[in-house]
């Protein structure tokens, strides 16, 4: 039994995954979008996070600790990091081994997909060593611009994908999930 390897990438219609001065979820927080966070984090899953990601969830104020933010301390979270030398945040572990070896070995052994959250850097090495088996983009509406902070696909290796599925939220985000073919990109 193989499990999912599940990559979720919030970003701006422009590429940027992060900006610097915007608000959280580009500040297009909706009902719709409130609704798909807490659908996804009820899920039965393995959440697999880098040490940035980790220190901000793990870190978050006491009156940004909401529904979701609890269910997530209830998951189980694996933290890549080589710097690391304890967690404090409830069922999670560090791994220090090679990513892709490591997340191959996750995805043998567990009963449940594994899903990234944040972790822009990790995302990207995960799509360019061919480990990911469904992406899905959270498109917000708006062009971040000068505010952009990290491009969502820098230096990302080319690989074909193809259309799984796609729904608007709020009426305005688009999500789209894509499962890479495998296949070459076409080529001219």
């Amino acid at each position: 039994m193989t499990s999912d390897l599940i990559v979720d990438i919030f970003l701006s219609v422009d590429g940027w995954a992060g900006s610097d001065g915007l608000p959280g979820y580009f500040g297009y927080f909706g009902p719709e979008l409130e609704e798909w966070i807490t659908a996804e984090s009820d899920a039965p899953q393995l959440v697999v996070m880098g040490r940035r990601t980790y220190e901000a969830l793990a870190g978050l104020p006491e009156e940004a600790k909401d529904a979701s933010w609890q269910r997530l301390t209830e998951l189980d979270k694996v933290v890549f990091s080589t710097t690391l030398t304890r967690v404090a945040w409830p069922n999670t572990r560090i791994l220090r081994g090679d990513l892709a070896h490591e997340i191959r070995r996750l995805k043998a052994g567990s009963a449940v997909p594994l899903r990234t959250m944040g972790s822009l850097s990790l995302a990207r090495q995960l799509v360019s060593a061919g480990l990911v088996d469904r992406l899905r983009l959270m498109t917000f509406p708006l062009f971040a611009g000068g505010a952009g902070r990290d491009p969502a696909f820098a230096g990302i290796t080319s690989a074909d994908l193809e259309l799984a599925g796609h729904r608007v939220l709020d009426g305005r985000i688009l999500l789209s999930e894509y499962r890479p073919t495998g296949k070459d990109i076409p080529r001219a």
